[in-house]
């Protein structure tokens, strides 16, 4: 059995340990001994940018993602968009942004060194709050989703303030979508509660289990406008 090699290990200024480590040719990215984030099942981070960005059809938009990963929402989105387009790409921890320079780049095809993309480290909560209207498209893959953060200062983004903020960064007719580890009712509630069309779709992951998902919560602003068409509240299996 191969034995896992770590590569790199920083710490946050509040203590926080995060460790980046490889076996055979898995990537694992872990904080404070949960994992975080691996290459083994990025298929749902590919769907939150590709489903998003095709409801949302407009041309050379204005995206912002919050949380870089390992870039593959980042390439999903890349792959998808216009010369014209721009990518704020939000990444709280500098360390993670060197990893996807250095051993994580070619796992997505380094898409730190497109040009339409600009990095932002600095918490995505902050750049919301700071950026009324700016943007067409808001990705949202923070932590595990909505019931399961590793920072306790992320749990904010899932809740009511995080939620308007995102609304407030939306520009009319834009689309925000946020991926999750698992079904979150109080999230269903919150979305509901605050106003906005949504749905919710399950990507079964690859070479899991049947009933191994990931998932994807897709909204709009319901006073903008419905979310193309489809039925507010509609909970749909995708799967990829």
């Amino acid at each position: 059995m191969t034995l896992w090699t770590e590569l790199a290990r920083t710490a946050t200024a509040a203590g926080d340990e995060i460790l980046l480590r490889r076996r055979g040719t898995i990537h694992e990215i872990r904080f404070n001994g949960i994992e975080l984030m691996s290459n083994l099942t990025w298929q749902s981070e590919a769907v939150l940018a590709e489903r998003s960005l095709r409801r949302h059809g407009g041309e050379a938009p204005r995206v912002l993602i919050g949380g870089l990963g390992m870039g593959f929402t980042l390439r999903a989105a890349l792959d998808l968009l216009d010369e014209g387009a721009r990518v704020t790409v939000c990444e709280l921890i500098p360390a993670i942004a060197g990893w996807n320079r250095g051993p994580l780049g070619p796992l997505a095809g380094h898409p730190l060194r497109d040009p339409r993309v600009e990095l932002r480290i600095m918490d995505v909560m902050d750049l919301l709050e700071d950026s009324p209207a700016g943007f067409d498209v808001i990705l949202m893959d923070t932590d595990n989703g909505p019931d399961f953060t590793v920072r306790a200062e992320n749990e904010r983004l899932y809740a009511r303030s995080g939620l308007a903020a995102v609304r407030a960064a939306l520009r009319p007719g834009g689309i925000a979508a946020f991926w999750s580890a698992e079904v979150s009712e109080p999230f269903e509630a919150r979305l509901t509660e605050q106003g906005w069309d949504w749905r919710r779709e399950d990507v079964q992951l690859a070479g899991g289990r049947a009933d191994a998902f990931h998932h994807v919560y897709f909204g709009r602003d319901r006073m903008a406008q419905a979310l193309r068409a489809e039925p507010a509240r509609q909970l749909v299996g995708g799967r990829v």
